[in-house]
């Protein structure tokens, strides 16, 4: 079974930057992409357009975002049942003390800076892969106990 990454992103160069670096790191894992938090829980509860998407193993979560930013959307999902357990990994550019503190009381489950330059960034999203990929995840143990839950 493939891993599923929700990548909660605006910035299309970080995008297109991400999904060239999972292409050459990350090859079993798809990454769907979501530009603000408003979109990724449409992708979540799977609403509209939306209705065959996968459930995420895993969020990459971008803070400063137009319509509803990383921060009132951890807020949201750590709140809604449903949602909460799915591991959220904040990936930000953002180095103020403010956001890691926020983020953790949030219920992040990581708070990593993004680099700036390509390098940088490959060497964190295998990090990211070498942690993630290899530890058990709450919507295995979900699905393993329950096979209703997809």
């Amino acid at each position: 079974m493939g891993m599923n990454v929700l990548l909660v992103e605006d910035n299309l160069g970080d995008v297109g930057l991400m999904q060239e670096i999972f292409r050459e790191v990350l090859t079993s894992v798809r990454l769907d992409v979501a530009r603000d938090g408003l979109e990724a829980l449409s992708f979540l509860r799977r609403e509209g357009l939306n209705a065959d998407a996968p459930r995420p193993d895993l969020i990459l979560l971008d803070l400063h975002m137009p319509k509803m930013d990383g921060r009132e959307f951890l807020a949201v999902v750590k709140k809604d049942a449903a949602l909460r357990i799915i591991p959220i990994v904040v990936l930000t550019s953002s180095r103020a003390d403010d956001d890691v503190i926020a983020s953790y009381e949030l219920q992040a489950s990581s708070y990593l800076q993004k680099p700036l330059d390509f390098k940088s960034l490959k060497e964190r999203i295998e990090s990211i892969r070498d942690y993630w990929l290899h530890v058990t995840l709450p919507i295995q143990v979900a699905l393993y106990t329950n096979p209703q839950i997809d």
